[in-house]
């Protein structure tokens, strides 16, 4: 039931790995632009869509900006190590070449930022916290545009690309920077991205910028925006940016170093459960670091896997243990059975209740079906709930109240025109359910309409129910409870199958 997000890469790039993904169960793809170039990430992209053809797994499509991500150029990519104690200079000057002395970086800004005794983070990727990959500096004293730190710790810096985290420093960068919009506007754009993952989102500000520059590139408009919160800025405006966002995405790396490290699982739990109550989807990253090199997860990240899923996060993100890591299909299966364990004990009657007292009352219409739909699944044991639905928003309602069964999303498409030309909407809205955990999107013959006569209706929900079968799901004499408009009424009905 819960979604598993894999950033395709180096590592996880051809269609045979791509379709060992699916088949494990990756159900979104993340494409993070804060290395490769277009071209790169178009080539597996269309290895993804073979992949996808050839198991038949549906599969969305997550574009990561890379925001105001502060990066070492090191251009000749030989190893730089540096040793404790000793100063190392930071300097925007792009021309010098990285070395143990100097570093550049893409930013002229610091100086300006940082003062005498702040603390900066550099490491390769995301920084796990191992302390001979990446390193810990102490500002010393800054001059002009650039900043002298003492090194903290001995570590080797190897290959092409190292972030830089200031911790608790305000960067004034934009959210969206220009190459960001580059490539949404060429490359979002050319493939229709399914959603925006918003690095380093600090207000709910930089997410109503980035719906206003999407509404204006066509089909993008209904992408949706998953604001990723990546310091203390994010976490103080949390509840801003989650009204304005579809889904949040708790980037812990870089939180684990602007958050001193025993505070991290209070705002996890804090989030996710702000995140449940909303209704909205949350996804949580770094949970199988040592999967990157090993075969198996620590005791530490097998429980932590687990405790995501009981403190309600909808999916898990998958980043460098896929990108880069030399086992990406044995951690999505992995990481998918610790999941499967976990919802099995999960306190659904006890989450139920924290929902209805939450949304209170009087409830919404549709709110009050959807937790109708799933209190009355649960009371007759159904083995699914069957849900039509044209803009999604029903089914995500009712996965909002975490049904122990899972729900199948039939989007019955709409059509529409600009005048100029008809076309279906529902591949979204079918897509974008790929991330809500027990949402499992089905889409519809664009011939039967949502809200019509109960002839068209028995045979979509024959065909439902016939997928439902075929993947095993459902089995003879089962009940299963559907959800769905007839007319101006919503109608919830159980239906026993016979033989």
């Amino acid at each position: 039931m819960t979604k598993i997000v894999g950033t395709l890469g180096p590592k996880s790039r051809s269609v045979d790995v791509i379709s060992g993904c699916l088949k494990a169960g990756m159900s979104v793809a993340r494409f993070d632009f804060s290395w490769g170039n277009t071209e790169y990430h178009q080539e597996t992209l269309e290895n993804l869509k073979a992949a996808v053809k050839t198991t038949k797994k549906l599969c969305a499509v997550m574009l990561d900006t890379v925001g105001p991500e502060l990066q070492v150029v090191n251009k000749s990519e030989k190893a730089i190590s540096l040793k404790a104690d000793g100063s190392v200079v930071l300097t925007p000057d792009c021309g010098q070449e990285a070395t143990s002395q100097v570093l550049p970086i893409n930013f002229d800004g610091l100086a300006k930022s940082v003062k005498k005794g702040d603390t900066i983070f550099i490491g390769q990727y995301l920084f796990t916290g191992s302390e001979t990959t990446s390193v810990w500096l102490e500002v010393s004293e800054v001059k002009g545009n650039d900043v002298t730190c003492v090194i903290k710790n001995t570590a080797t810096l190897a290959g092409s690309l190292f972030t830089l985290h200031a911790s608790q420093i305000r960067i004034e960068l934009p959210t969206l920077s220009d190459k960001d919009k580059e490539v949404i506007s060429s490359w979002g754009v050319q493939n229709k991205i399914d959603f925006l993952s918003l690095s380093y989102t600090r207000h709910a500000e930089d997410v109503r910028q980035a719906r206003e520059y999407l509404s204006k590139l066509g089909d993008l408009s209904q992408t949706q925006i998953f604001a990723k919160i990546e310091n203390i800025e994010g976490l103080t405006h949390f509840d801003e940016i989650l009204q304005a966002a579809d889904g949040i995405i708790l980037s812990r790396g870089n939180l684990g170093i602007d958050l001193p490290p025993e505070k991290v699982f209070l705002f996890q739990k804090a989030a996710l459960y702000k995140c449940n109550m909303a209704g909205k989807p949350a996804v949580v990253t770094r949970v199988v670091d040592s999967m990157t090199d090993n075969l198996r997860p620590t005791r530490a990240e097998a429980t932590d896997v687990a405790n995501a899923v009981l403190d309600g996060s909808d999916a898990i993100l998958l980043g460098a243990e896929t990108l880069r890591g030399l086992y990406p299909v044995e951690t999505i299966s992995i990481v998918g059975k610790i999941c499967a364990e976990a919802e099995k004990v999960f306190n659904q009657d006890l989450y139920f209740k924290k929902t209805v007292k939450c949304v209170g009352e009087p409830m919404t219409h549709l709110e009050s079906i959807a937790s109708s739909a799933v209190r009355a699944a649960i009371k007759v044991k159904a083995s699914v709930i069957i849900c039509f639905t044209s803009s999604g928003r029903a089914a995500r309602l009712i996965a909002k109240y975490r049904p122990t069964m899972p729900v199948l999303s039939v989007v019955i498409p709409r059509l529409k025109t600009n005048q100029l030309k008809w076309s279906f909407s529902g591949a979204f809205e079918a897509r974008q359910s790929l991330i809500v955990r027990g949402l499992f999107p089905m889409l519809a013959d664009p011939r039967h309409p949502a809200e019509s006569t109960n002839a068209t209706n028995e045979s979509v929900l024959k065909v439902a129910l016939d997928h439902g079968k075929a993947s095993g799901v459902i089995k003879s004499h089962d009940r299963v409870v559907v959800c769905q408009k007839v007319g101006d009424a919503s109608v919830v009905k159980i239906i026993e199958l016979e033989d």
